[in-house]
């Protein structure tokens, strides 16, 4: 091969071995950024979960403030039981059931907040049968934190109905039930009048997977380098036999 031809091969395989380094090496960079972020916001929340409850007077005094996700709350109310949703195909201690979501207006007020009230089994015999959970009547108080509306599942229908569902589009359930929902729901934590479980998995905002996905950015980069180093450079300059 004429050295010509060589000089250019050498320049396109050195073009590619050096935006390779730079590309992973910002991916892997931009992976540490986002493993900082992540840092961040688990503090954040760990510092609003050790505030001091909110009460129902608190709350709705500016219900779309920032800062109210994942504080402690205690509310009184008193609950829509007829409008009780079953959310399905949601799992507690690896078991399958239901997600039980229940309507709570809050007393002195119009104002209404979807609870995520536990998980209860569901019967593996009739897949439409709905448990049967006693409910305080009246006046209630609960215990909970501020979450985010209950996760939604992939769903291969349209938006669903009926006291089963798959998940549950916030609109539509205010529309349903004639009330306006504040814009986010309350995981309950404290005890109730029910048999439900409320062991929800804690909160974690995942910043090994971003570290993993750092280091392994980072080592394809080290093996361009080593390769190219190698290959282009050892090898040209070590004496042949």
């Amino acid at each position: 091969m004429s050295s010509k031809k060589l000089r250019v091969r050498l320049l396109i395989v050195s073009a590619a071995a050096l935006l390779g380094v730079a590309l992973t090496a910002a991916l892997g960079f931009w992976q540490l950024g986002r493993a900082s972020q992540k840092l961040e916001l688990q503090s954040t929340m760990d510092q609003r979960a050790q505030l001091a409850p909110l009460d129902s007077a608190e709350l709705l005094r500016d219900p779309a403030q920032a800062g109210l996700l994942h504080r402690r709350v205690t509310l009184r109310g008193t609950w829509l039981d007829r409008h009780t949703v079953f959310l399905d195909n949601r799992q507690m201690n690896a078991k399958p059931g239901f997600y039980v979501v229940t309507p709570l207006r809050l007393n002195g007020s119009s104002a209404v907040v979807v609870v995520q009230r536990g998980w209860v089994q569901r019967s593996f015999l009739d897949r439409t049968q709905i448990p049967a959970l006693p409910t305080d009547a009246g006046l209630v108080q609960i215990e909970g934190r501020i979450a985010p509306p209950p996760s939604k599942l992939y769903a291969f229908t349209g938006p669903d109905g009926g006291p089963i569902r798959q998940n549950l589009d916030m609109d539509r359930f205010a529309s349903e039930i004639g009330a306006g929902l504040l814009p986010f729901s309350v995981q309950q934590t404290g005890p109730g009048a029910d048999v439900l479980l409320r062991d929800w998995p804690r909160i974690h905002t995942g910043v090994e997977k971003h570290y993993g996905y750092a280091f392994q950015w980072f080592a394809l980069c080290a093996l361009i380098a080593i390769l190219y180093g190698w290959f282009q450079i050892v090898r040209r300059v070590s004496p042949r036999p």
